[in-house]
């Protein structure tokens, strides 16, 4: 399948460069897959388009501060690194900028997130095919331990950097229920609750559970190749808990449904259930699983959304999710995303959401 069937065409002004006021204030367009009807409402609202021992099953994972920036010590310039994945203490896969600049053996002095240089650097290890370095870090112990005084939020680069913003973007680029952390990018879904709008759901009847699943390259990094089929996805970690697996299977029996809260809480529920007969199992491992039309899902009922990027492997999924089993989910969320627009709808992470069920 082509990946351009997933493109489409977005104004600059509706990609959203700061979050609502309050998280419960963004807009939700709410799309019904029987009927196609769509409703234009808010998140605070939630509850209205919900049932009575529906569960949700939510992200729990933590973005870390994981951008850093430095200058290089062999010449000058600056440089910026973006952790991916840990290998050992103080050894991580990253990726860099600029990155056909920074070579092998090349030793990075990392400045403070406050200004002024810190007493880490980085030395770069080894680069792959795809321009990521491995890169040791040397320093006053490790460096996960200093990475509130390091680093900055990973935000995307759609989103310009505002240094005025920069501690709003630490408390609003992060769940109000994360407790794991590992996330390079936030489960933007998520950002939407407060203690309030769960309370409220669960004075409804609704039930909440957690996974964690850490965002990584997996999620965000696009597609480049002419046929989806060609994509190969990157590893990403997931829990899922004894109490949780519980929960969904104890739903899915009594015919309840069970709602994703973003394309990261369904990767893990619809990755498990795939190699267990459907059912979910507690446990901990990494997932590659690429959801794209037309995959048939075996737990997930309904899937709350942000608005995605063109020819993304999340905009694909919810593709899929739009119609499982078929391609016709392709064309109705283009009809959906269109729609949005016309609405003046904000787009990406910090943008509205949608619930398709």
């Amino acid at each position: 399948m082509q990946t351009d069937r997933f493109n489409y065409e977005l104004p600059e002004e509706l990609i959203a460069q700061s979050p609502a006021a309050r998280r419960e204030d963004s807009r939700l367009l709410v799309v019904d897959r029987s009927s196609g009807g769509r409703t234009h409402s808010t998140i605070a609202r939630l509850g209205d388009f919900l049932r009575a021992g529906d569960l949700l099953i939510l992200n729990d994972t933590k973005v870390l501060p994981a951008r850093l920036r430095g200058e290089r010590e062999e010449g000058s310039g600056k440089a910026e690194l973006l952790l991916l994945r840990s290998v050992a203490t103080n050894n991580w896969w990253v990726m860099l900028k600029p990155g056909r600049r920074l070579r092998e053996g090349s030793i990075i002095r990392l400045l403070k997130n406050k200004g002024g240089p810190s007493d880490f650097t980085a030395t770069i290890l080894e680069k792959n095919e795809a321009g990521h370095g491995r890169v040791h870090f040397s320093g006053p112990g490790d460096i996960a331990d200093h990475l509130s005084e390091l680093g900055e939020m990973p935000l995307p680069p759609y989103i310009r950097p505002d240094n005025a913003r920069a501690r709003l973007d630490r408390e609003r680029y992060q769940t109000v229920f994360a407790r794991e952390p590992g996330s390079v990018a936030a489960p933007t879904a998520g950002l939407h609750f407060t203690e309030w709008l769960l309370a409220e759901l669960r004075a409804r009847g609704i039930a909440t559970q957690f996974v964690t699943l850490h965002v990584g390259l997996g999620t965000f990094a696009p597609v480049k190749t002419e046929q989806i089929e060609d994509h190969e996805m990157h590893e990403e970690r997931f829990t899922v808990s004894a109490e949780t697996a519980a929960a969904v299977n104890e739903a899915k029996s009594a015919g309840r449904r069970v709602i994703a809260v973003g394309t990261t809480s369904l990767r893990v529920l619809e990755s498990v259930a795939a190699v267990n007969g459907g059912r979910l199992i507690a446990g901990s491992g990494s997932t590659r699983i690429f959801i794209h039309p037309p995959h048939k899902f075996r737990i997930v009922d309904a899937l709350l959304t942000n608005f995605h990027l063109p020819c993304s492997t999340l905009l694909m999924l919810v593709s899929a999710f739009a119609s499982p089993g078929s391609i016709a989910g392709i064309d109705h969320l283009q009809e959906v995303y269109q729609e949005a627009i016309r609405e003046r709808y904000r787009f990406y992470s910090y943008g509205d959401a949608m619930l398709i069920g």
